[in-house]
């Protein structure tokens, strides 16, 4: 597959992705009344369902990473050459903002924007470290690739409850949430603690891994001949 391709596939994924977190929260924040478990309730739903189909849909094409932690851990496996990791960081990031602008154009709003929503402190960056370790054990672990689409979106899912943040997960989502004012956002100021966090839990699951699955892999449980 050229990189042409594979670069508008990780684009194209990007906005949905970034343009679903968003646009979900606005049509959730909206119609939820104050209800805010309600509304997490509704965008949890959203993001799971677009993250599972963009997966199923663009894997094939790409690898279907839309998260630049992703990407660098590909790239540090050797399954993604390294000159290649930079595009798709640079186009999962401007993916994701172009999908945050087209949120805020379908629901009327300023295009751009600055959140003022605060994320930070130690429990949010953990969290943050746990979703993204979490994440990373899934992309790398699974054993099929057809179970690729409903285990990371399941896992995503779960997370945005049993974390503290909500699990953004996703240096290139982190950064363009801050470019929204509404209920997905983060405030600039916070981005930098939260991309430090889903580095460092990246790196973890990337070395649990190769302990865990690369290393049971060649040495089955079951093949027991002795």
């Amino acid at each position: 597959m050229s990189l042409r391709r594979r670069l508008a596939a990780e684009g194209i994924g990007s906005l949905f992705l970034a343009a679903t977190v968003v646009g979900s929260g606005v049509m959730a924040e909206r119609l939820a009344g104050g209800n805010l478990a309600i509304a997490l309730l509704a965008n949890t739903a959203a993001t799971v369902a677009v993250l599972a189909t963009l997966i199923a849909l663009l894997g094939p094409v790409s690898g279907a990473h839309f998260n630049p932690a992703v990407s660098i851990v590909q790239g540090l496996r050797g399954s993604l050459p390294w000159g290649e990791v930079g595009a798709y960081v640079v186009v999962q990031v401007a993916g994701c903002c172009l999908g945050v602008i087209l949120a805020h154009a379908m629901f009327d709003l300023p295009w751009w924007q600055s959140s003022a929503h605060a994320r930070t402190g130690a429990g949010q960056w953990l969290a943050e470290a746990v979703a993204t370790f979490g994440l990373i054990l899934v992309v790398l672990g699974h054993r099929r690739a057809e179970d690729a689409p409903w285990m990371v979106a399941a896992w995503i899912g779960a997370a945005y409850w049993f974390t503290a943040s909500t699990s953004f997960a996703n240096p290139a989502i982190t950064i363009a949430r801050s470019l929204s004012d509404t209920f997905s956002g983060i405030r600039p100021a916070d981005v930098a603690g939260f991309i430090l966090a889903q580095l460092l839990g990246a790196m973890l699951a990337l070395w649990v891994t190769r302990v865990l699955f690369e290393s049971a892999r060649a040495s089955p449980a079951s093949d027991t001949s002795s």
